[in-house]
């Protein structure tokens, strides 16, 4: 029977091992590969819808998130009915709060500049994007909106519930067709 050294064991334990090993390193790559949810998802797979670029933590790029409609879909929903000046009668807002987008990118401060298409920007202190108030509404009265409809996005307040809503500074901070925010210093 031949001696082995403590050497030789480790050695033919690791060989009859590394069959066992080569195989759990293929199977684990399976698992691995499976599509992230919705939720989890980082970078867009279909047209996107908003990009967020400057002072932000997550991203799918250097200092760059952007966002295709599940993406937002994913994040926290919420839903009002309000007036608006721009529109006839109540109409039905939802999509994603700014405060939930801002944090969900780990915003803590700066300045908001928020962008439409046509380049109209407004800057908005991150101080003042409260819980309730400003929503970055991807649907009104349950439907997508299209760019000659104000959207696909559009920065709207709940402006009948409450007179702090309903003023200038907010009026000019209402901005449709939104494609872009960046975060300033």
């Amino acid at each position: 029977m031949p001696i082995f050294t403590k050497t030789a064991k480790a050695v033919l334990i690791l060989s009859r091992s590394l069959p066992v090993a080569a195989g759990l390193a293929l199977a684990v790559p399976a698992v691995l590969a499976e599509p992230a949810p919705p939720s989890a998802q980082t970078a867009p797979a279909g047209q996107v819808m908003l990009t967020v670029t400057g002072r932000i933590a997550g991203s799918d790029g250097p200092g760059v998130a952007r966002f295709d409609a599940a993406m937002l879909a994913a994040l926290p929903r919420r839903s009002f009915a309000t007036s608006t000046i721009w529109t006839e009668g109540v109409q039905s807002f939802s999509g994603v709060e700014l405060r939930s987008l801002i944090d969900h990118l780990g915003v803590t401060g700066g300045t908001l500049k928020i962008t439409a298409v046509n380049d109209y920007s407004v800057q908005i202190p991150v101080s003042e994007v409260v819980a309730g108030g400003a929503l970055l509404a991807d649907l009104r009265d349950g439907k997508p909106m299209k760019v000659r409809d104000k959207g696909p996005l559009w920065l709207v307040y709940p402006y009948d519930s409450a007179p702090e809503f309903r003023n200038e500074i907010v009026y000019s901070r209402s901005v449709w067709q939104v494609d872009r925010i960046e975060v300033l210093p």
